[in-house]
């Protein structure tokens, strides 16, 4: 444990950096700027790094501290506030970035940063699911429980920023970078091969679950690419598909009819692409829509397991699939909408702005 003044500075160093004004920056910028990376670009973006990560850091923890209804002092949000409050104090006590050989030195370290918050998301989530369990669960919510809502998504929109800049600043180092591809950014990206292994990826776990799943029909054009970042794309479309094909393999499996295929549908307009995933599985009650992409009332019975590296698959266990696709949508300037027709089935619509020019939502 720190020592009381040790504690005190630390509090009061991240109080500072906490009320510093953010940076944020686009995807066509990430994409310019890491073109052809040189030592000099890497010290650039280090150096921008050493600045920006603590200033991002040392507000989540500010958050982790002021939650309402005694979240702050759940053992699991305890745990993370001093993974961010490490962090901050690692990259804080870094000398200043100025050669090759301490960009080599910061590259390291940021990088057990993203390593030490990996299991972020579902230890939140043990946190979120002891507060409603001592609420008496989702029916005795009090009000003013929105305020937790808000923040998860500031929480985690955030975490994405940094794992973004994080991810792309580290993949840059790499000496042969497949062709087109731009750190995380993947500038010749085709939504039909991601949407073709996301979907292959949500059937396998539909099969492991069920013994079967409904097919898959995709159409658009093979041919038609666009910059995106690959990992997000495909996250997004494995929750959405995993829901589709749990609602229609659920809908008919002690049925005598054929269960219908989920259909994924790829348009390429001016702004934006949009993906269109639609299936017969039955629809969401209108009362239920707005609780979709909330982080309050999930299904989950059993969480998952901690030690599960597979992030796509562990916040499933936990509901929180959808709105975190959301985020991921909107870190780029899109979003999604989720459409339902009680009694026949829901189509949910994917926005990507191929501009690329919005910067990031900054929490």
């Amino acid at each position: 444990m720190a020592s009381e003044p040790v504690a005190r500075a630390v509090a009061e160093e991240l109080a500072r950096w906490g009320a510093m004004r953010q940076t944020g920056v686009s995807l066509r910028y990430m994409m310019e700027f890491g073109a052809r990376p040189t030592e000099r670009t890497l010290l650039l973006a280090a150096q921008f790094l050493h600045k920006e990560l603590p200033i991002r850091i040392a507000r989540r923890a500010l958050d982790l501290e002021s939650l309402p209804f005694g979240l702050s002092s759940k053992p699991a949000i305890l745990k993370v506030r001093d993974w961010y409050v490490d962090s901050f104090r690692d990259i804080r006590s870094f000398p200043e970035v100025r050669s090759p050989k301490d960009e080599l030195a910061f590259t390291e370290m940021i990088k057990m940063i993203r390593v030490r918050h990996t299991n972020v998301v579902p230890t939140i989530a043990l946190g979120v699911q002891q507060l409603k369990k001592d609420l008496g669960g989702s029916k005795a919510f009090p009000p003013g429980i929105d305020a937790i809502h808000q923040f998860l998504d500031r929480f985690y929109m955030s975490r994405i920023g940094i794992r973004m800049l994080i991810g792309q600043h580290v993949a840059l180092h790499d000496p042969d970078p497949e062709p087109g591809v731009i750190g995380l950014i993947n500038t010749k990206m085709s939504p039909m091969t991601v949407a073709q292994i996301a979907s292959e990826d949500a059937r396998a776990i539909c099969m492991r679950e069920y013994g079967s799943a409904p097919d898959v029909d995709i159409y658009g054009d093979p041919d038609f690419t666009f910059p995106y970042v690959t990992p997000h794309l495909h996250l997004m479309i494995f929750e959405l598909m995993k829901n589709s094909l749990r609602a229609v393999q659920e809908r008919y499996m002690n049925s005598d009819k054929h269960a219908p295929p989920v259909r994924i549908i790829v348009a390429d307009g001016a702004e934006d692409v949009t993906i269109k995933i639609n299936d017969e599985g039955g629809g969401i009650p209108r009362s239920g829509l707005s609780r979709i992409f909330t982080y309050l009332y999930s299904t989950a019975e059993n969480p998952p397991d901690l030690d599960e590296h597979n992030e796509g698959v562990t916040m499933a266990g936990y509901g929180y699939g959808i709105p975190i696709s959301r985020l991921y949508a909107r870190y780029f300037g899109g979003d999604l909408q989720i459409i339902s027709m009680e009694g026949y089935g829901t189509d949910a619509y994917l926005h990507l702005s191929r501009l690329g020019d919005s910067e990031e939502p900054l929490p």
